[in-house]
């Protein structure tokens, strides 16, 4: 390369794989091409470590998705859930085996970047990217692509993965659908020696007011991480929501730290994951946990699949090869997190109507606690689980079958513009008066 400076060094260069975003899901695709012996750039738009909005929950298909030798760093180890049904009906269940453990994003995600640099990808932060082009000027022949950043200055790649986020760039250039948009609130409060050791171990999960709603809380040392999830459209009661709990288990009088909110957004099931040489991944793919909305295993998993692929994708001479290498990616998301989330949005059906029969099942029946258990720690999944349980085939196949006469019912007496499986499933729950 000649060149008189670094800018103009960077443009000319040709990166085998530029990943945008270096939260789980980026850092764990720069991990799987650089690994690969590619030639990767990370881009980051902020200064790490940084702050994200997150539980910190680290289940047991998270572990199993970290680099080799990557040392979790736990602020406790959850052996321990309470559980109750809008404050009431609470009961604590235990484990002798330590069932998940709690992470700080900022400390996790940082560990990540670095296991990725240290396989040979480069970070570059406070880059902040404001569109790809696959066509155009910026792009000098058909194998590559512009990831276009602040101020103008194009990074070129021959396969470049969306890792973005929620409101991801990325994602609005692939054409992402979203079917269910939730709204998540969280605070981190600081308390006393005395409080902390009170929680030490063991988590809260609070079956909450509104229909899919539902409340957390997660002891990291010398702070609890406190939050509540709802549909979006819901922000008033929300914001309630998360001010009676807080006030229910006598925080009240503690100022937080941090108080933030975030945006959780799953894909349709006929959304996108790629386009030409883009692949997305993680949040910017809308791929997590339609119930719980858990998205660090999901990241994970789709960041290391992401990265996996762009590496053929970039040894790709055609758009033709190109589009074959992306449909085995989206095949397969679809064939193991995809049959995850599609289980996982029918829970979330039978929960939005039964939050008590959950409650009971958790707190009750032994085989319940003993799945809940199992998922959390990566012996099983979602997907498996319904497979392998006739009674909870049973529930899962009423639900579709109300979900469709709800559908049927709305179609010809609803004037929405769009009607989603969520909003379907809402206004059920609303009508039983459940």
């Amino acid at each position: 390369m000649s060149s008189d400076n670094s800018s103009a060094d960077d443009v000319q260069q040709v990166w085998d794989v530029v990943v945008v975003g270096a939260g789980p899901a980026g850092a764990s695709a720069a991990y799987a091409a650089a690994v690969a012996g590619r030639r990767v750039l990370l881009l980051e738009k902020a200064e790490l470590p940084r702050y994200k909005t997150c539980g910190g929950g680290i289940i047991g298909p998270s572990r199993d998705a970290l680099p080799p030798g990557f040392e979790l760093p736990f602020q406790d180890r959850v052996h321990a859930v309470t559980f109750s049904n809008n404050g009431r009906f609470t009961r604590t269940r235990r484990s002798r085996q330590m069932l998940f453990g709690l992470i700080n994003r900022p400390e996790f995600d940082q560990q990540l970047v670095e296991h990725a640099q240290k396989a040979g990808a480069e970070l570059r932060t406070g880059a902040t990217v404001t569109r790809v082009e696959q066509h155009g000027s910026a792009v000098p022949d058909r194998r590559t692509v512009a990831v276009v950043l602040q101020g103008g200055e194009a990074v070129l790649a021959r396969a470049v993965i969306g890792a973005d986020g929620s409101a991801s760039r990325i994602g609005a250039h692939v054409g992402v659908k979203l079917d269910q948009v939730d709204l998540g609130l969280e605070a981190e409060i600081p308390v006393p020696e005395t409080v902390a050791e009170d929680w030490k171990g063991r988590v809260l999960i609070d079956w909450g007011p509104m229909p899919g709603s539902y409340g957390w809380v997660f002891p990291k040392g010398d702070t609890l991480t406190v939050g509540v999830i709802s549909a979006r459209g819901e922000g008033a009661a929300t914001k309630r929501y998360l001010e009676d709990f807080i006030g229910r288990l006598g925080l009240a009088g503690f100022e937080p730290s941090i108080s933030s909110g975030h945006l959780t957004r799953c894909r349709a099931d006929d959304s996108p994951l790629s386009r030409g040489r883009v692949l997305v991944c993680g949040d910017a793919a809308g791929l997590l946990e339609p119930w719980t909305r858990e998205g660090i295993s999901f990241a994970l998993r789709s960041g290391r699949l992401a990265g996996e692929w762009a590496v053929r994708i970039a040894e790709a001479h055609d758009a033709v090869d190109a589009r074959r290498q992306a449909l085995n990616y989206a095949f397969a998301i679809k064939a193991g997190l995809g049959v995850e989330m599609s289980v996982g949005k029918r829970m979330l059906a039978l929960f939005e109507r039964r939050p008590g029969l959950f409650h009971a099942a958790l707190t009750g029946v032994r085989p319940a606690w003993r799945a809940f258990t199992d998922i959390t720690r990566g012996r099983t999944t979602l997907g498996e689980l319904v497979r392998s349980h006739p009674l909870a085939q049973r529930a899962l196949n009423a639900v579709d079958r109300r979900q469709a006469a709800s559908a049927a019912a709305e179609n010809t007496g609803a004037d929405r513009a769009t009607g989603t499986d969520r909003d379907t499933d809402k206004g059920g729950a609303e009508e039983a008066g459940s």
